[in-house]
This record gives C-alpha cells, sequence and structure tokens, in this order.
C-alpha cells in the first residue's frame, strides 16, 4: 500500500510536504481536508499508505522528509521524452517531426567508440547501409562489430548447411560489405537452415546496440528501401541497462553455441 505514494503526480508533493511541515496537515488525512488543500481528491490508496506510515511512527516531519525524497528521486531521473525518440522512414506527413531511420543509423554508426552489435533479418545494397560502420571500423581498429544475421533456406532447397552459409559469405563480403574495409563477426541461428519447416526458424530481430549505452529496436531491416523509403517505425533509447541487457543476450546465445560464426 505504501507504494501508492509513489504514484502521486509530481505537482502534489510540494503543497503536501510544506503543510505538514507547517502543521496545516497532520493525522487524521481525511479526503476532505487533502482536497482543500490540493484544490482536487487523491485516491483512497494513498491516503492510506499515508496513515500507514504515520501508525508505525512518523511523524508528520518525517512523513514530509520521507515525500521529499521520492520527489527528488523522481525529479532526478530522465523524463521519458528525454531518454526515447521515435524513429520513421516513409512519406513524410505535414507537421509531424520525427527522427528518420536511415540518419539515425548513420549517426549510430559513425560515433560509435567500442562496441557496435546489429541484428538483422534481411540486408539488401549493404554497401549503402553499412558503409557509416565500416568507415567507422577503418577510423577505430578497436571497435568490435558484431553482426547477428539471418541466414535463409528457400523452399525445397536440400543444399548442406554448410555450403549455404559459404555462399551466404561469399555474397555478403563481396556485394554487401564496403570494399576495402574490415570485416566484422557475423553470426547466424543454425536453426534457420533446417530442412523441416517444423523445426526452421528465422533470425526476425532488427536492433542496434552502440557502446552498451544507446538501443535501436526497428522494424526496419537492413536495406536501401526498408531505411530511406519503407513506412517502418522504431524506438531509439539511451538506457545503458537496456542496451546491456540486449548484448547480454545475444553474447550468451554465441557462448553457448545457440549462434555460430559465418566464418
Amino acid at each position: 500500500m505504501i507504494s501508492s505514494l509513489l504514484l502521486l503526480p509530481e505537482s502534489d508533493f510540494p503543497p503536501l510536504i510544506a503543510a505538514l511541515r507547517s502543521g496545516r496537515l497532520s493525522p487524521p488525512f481525511t479526503p476532505a481536508l487533502i482536497e482543500r488543500l490540493l484544490g482536487h481528491s487523491i485516491s483512497p490508496e494513498t491516503i492510506k499508505a499515508m496513515e500507514e506510515l504515520q501508525q508505525i511512527g512518523f511523524s508528520d516531519e518525517q512523513l514530509a522528509a520521507a515525500l521529499d525524497l521520492v520527489l527528488h528521486d523522481r525529479q532526478r531521473r530522465p523524463r521519458l521524452e528525454d531518454a526515447i525518440d521515435l524513429v520513421m522512414s516513409g512519406p513524410e506527413a505535414p507537421g509531424v517531426a520525427n527522427r528518420d531511420t536511415r540518419v539515425v543509423v548513420r549517426e549510430l554508426f559513425a560515433n560509435a567508440q567500442v562496441s557496435v552489435l546489429v541484428a538483422g533479418y534481411a540486408v539488401y545494397q549493404g554497401k549503402a547501409v553499412f558503409q557509416a560502420l565500416a568507415d567507422r571500423m577503418a577510423t577505430l581498429p578497436g571497435l568490435k562489430v558484431r553482426l547477428i544475421l539471418d541466414i535463409q533456406r528457400g523452399p525445397g532447397d536440400t543444399t548442406m548447411a554448410s555450403l549455404l552459409v559459404h555462399h551466404f559469405a561469399d555474397r555478403f563480403r563481396t556485394m554487401q560489405w564496403p570494399q576495402d574495409r574490415p570485416l566484422p563477426d557475423v553470426y547466424y541461428d543454425p536453426r534457420s537452415l533446417e530442412i523441416s519447416a517444423h523445426e526452421k526458424s528465422a533470425m526476425h530481430a532488427k536492433c542496434v546496440v552502440v557502446d552498451g549505452r544507446d538501443l535501436f529496436i526497428s522494424s526496419a531491416n537492413f536495406t536501401e528501401a526498408a531505411q530511406n523509403r519503407n513506412l517502418e517505425v522504431g524506438l531509439l533509447i539511451r538506457s545503458a541497462s537496456l542496451a546491456q541487457n540486449l548484448a547480454r543476450h545475444f553474447d550468451t546465445l554465441v557462448a553457448n553455441g545457440l549462434l555460430l560464426p559465418a566464418w
């Protein structure tokens, strides 16, 4: 019940804190008293939470201090709109200003300092899509870059999995990655090459993690059309916790042999 205090609007904290410290607010905390003080009612659960703290021995000053601590913690945290950007590609609607998929991906690649993780389902015209990343790898030789990509088996294709991986790797090096640039580490899910439809799967995630700090999750594949023309929607999230958790997930899959190197 005490957690109900966390649901109070931020604007309600200062008058409650001031009233507790001045003596204008003291037990019993009736709904009518709270409404006269704030100009509106608050939930019965919140009033009950204040009463519970008073019943276990909190003085008015201690209750004010507790509310002050909650307020300062809330003000210290970044606002959601400061930590997340909406990212879209496709036709531009009048009066709507959002960050463009192609621009965001290029900026993430170009500003990477330590590591880049890319997971994608489809890659087409990758030389253009990955140019900024390849250039960054050439500039920063220590930059760790991993791509988790889907290797597909066409309907009715019974080619040995090792040959499909070899052909994919050859096409990626020659057709999808900028020439004369360091190659990234590339991994794939071997289940995508199962012949049985009941056992086959796809590496369908589309995301970028940079420096364990920035996370981009999008509907967009790593193709020229998806990055520039298709109607795609994604989120750029500045959260070390989320970014590192996602990177750790793929690290664990690699460490346990559930994702395999393409070369």
